[in-house]
């Protein structure tokens, strides 16, 4: 187990907070998001009750991201939905990387609109892999990247920014499809990708799920069962 750092000195400078939403979830995009804070801005995302995504509402999550991105904030979301996610999965053959993919593509964004001293991750794998990917403005600051990352304002924002761009993209998915596609990769999920099967073809899947899930060979079983 990766252990927490300390990041309580990052409050008082200019700084990239990054975050994703989606990762566990079967059905829906992989999001990104990257959130520049000072520390008179990170007072203004606190003073509004921004907290990690995970501890608040899917409406307090969208509400608070709607106050992020109306205030010119500096910020880049980048969104990587089912289709283009299967292509660049089945190129790169490893979650970890396609993450450090977009972490680097989203700190470049914000990096060309706002100078940074240091940016800061929420760990999830071998901390080259952001370091890798970053282009030419990314390197030129410092990247620290530590479990419960969003313990900083920046990177709490940016968890919230992602998560109302994953729910929204995930809603407008299930309005496609023609029924509600659930989060996370649970029964549910595995039921849902069975009756989207059932009803319009195995290939749908990609335009909507992360194929490599084992929701996608639990969804098979649940057809087979059921004589489909």
């Amino acid at each position: 187990m990766m252990a927490d750092k300390d990041i309580s000195g990052f409050s008082d400078i200019a700084r990239v907070g990054t975050d994703e939403s989606g990762k566990g979830d079967y059905f829906g995009p992989l999001v990104v998001a990257a959130v520049w804070a000072d520390l008179p801005t990170g007072a203004q995302l606190e003073a509004w009750g921004v907290i990690d995504s995970k501890r608040i509402s899917d409406g307090r999550a969208a509400q608070l991201a709607q106050r992020i991105t109306s205030a010119k904030i500096p910020h880049a979301v980048v969104a990587i939905g089912p289709a283009k996610y299967n292509e660049l999965y089945a190129k790169m053959k490893n979650l970890n990387r396609l993450l450090a993919w977009a972490h680097a593509r989203a700190i470049e964004n914000v990096l060309e609109n706002a100078s940074a001293e240091v940016v800061v991750a929420d760990q999830f794998g071998d901390e080259r892999l952001i370091e890798q990917a970053l282009m030419q403005k990314g390197r030129d600051v410092r990247l620290f990247q530590t479990p419960r990352g969003e313990r900083d304002i920046a990177v709490a924002a940016a968890s919230v920014l992602a998560r109302a761009e994953f729910l929204g993209r995930l809603k407008r998915l299930s309005d496609e499809c023609g029924m509600v596609l659930p989060k996370g990769a649970g029964s549910p999920v595995d039921a849902a990708a069975a009756r989207l099967v059932a009803g319009q073809g195995e290939a749908v899947l990609s335009q909507y799920a992360k194929l490599h899930f084992k929701n996608t060979q639990k969804a098979r079983l649940l057809l087979t069962r059921q004589g489909q």
